[in-house]
């Protein structure tokens, strides 16, 4: 990745970065992977039993945070 970044200086200490838009969102995609393989190494370190795709849909449901959005995110304006 090449970022051209632009500095704010005041009293000879940066205070803020600027970076083009594109560049953020490069950075953003980079954080995301990054977090998805922490999460990775973190569950194959975890020892956990193993449990059915219908039994791990089923607890996602009762998950009530899930249930919150899911319902949000799927009500209808008409």
């Amino acid at each position: 990745m090449n970022f051209h970044p632009k500095y704010i200086v005041e009293n000879d200490k940066v205070q803020a970065v600027i970076i083009q838009m594109d560049e953020w969102q490069k950075i953003q995609e980079q954080l995301e992977m990054l977090e998805d393989l922490e999460a990775y190494d973190k569950a194959k370190k975890e020892s956990s039993e193993i449990i059915s795709f219908d039994q791990a849909v089923k607890e996602i449901r009762n998950n009530e945070l899930w249930n919150k959005n899911y319902k949000k995110s799927t009500k209808r304006t008409c």
